[in-house]
């Protein structure tokens, strides 16, 4: 399922997106993040990470590969820039954290399709000459069902 695109004129209106999705996120979610560099895939997240009340900033995790945060529901951010060095850290395990307890986050998703779950938020970012394009899809019945919520959400934020 696809939605109709979003068009996120600045980091704080990325931020803020990214706000309202963490607060409907639960525990066994996943959100994949794609987009070149510079798209707002960090900025997005580090909203999600203010909707589930995480006590601690969520920063791009790319050099440590995976961070985790306590907030609402534990969040597993991942960045799998790093092609191989991130296929031999699931391979040793990680995945095995990947339950209902946990929201994944995963920037740069689409570099590893193998590893994530089927039932997944995607957001495709690309970047606009006013902006980010935000193109959503839901793959499997809990992500449709979030989808939709957000969508819902999200208008109501725009309408004030």
């Amino acid at each position: 399922m696809t939605a109709p695109d979003i068009f996120l004129a600045h980091e704080e209106q990325s931020e803020r997106f990214g706000e309202i999705l963490g607060g409907l996120l639960q525990g066994g979610d996943c959100v994949g993040l794609v987009g070149e560099l510079g798209t707002g895939k960090t900025s997005i997240s580090r909203g999600i990470g203010r909707g589930l009340e995480c006590t601690t900033p969520l920063r791009s995790p790319t050099y440590l590969l995976c961070q985790e945060h306590v907030g609402r529901h534990p969040v597993l951010h991942l960045d799998a820039y790093f092609e191989a060095r991130m296929d031999s850290l699931l391979g040793e395990g990680l995945c095995e954290r990947f339950d209902q307890e946990h929201v994944l986050l995963v920037e740069w998703s689409d570099r590893l399709p193998d590893w994530w779950p089927e039932d997944r938020l995607e957001i495709r970012l690309k970047v606009d000459q006013m902006g980010r394009l935000v193109q959503l899809f839901g793959h499997g019945i809990r992500s449709r069902e979030l989808l939709q919520k957000l969508q819902k959400s999200w208008e109501k934020e725009q309408k004030g």
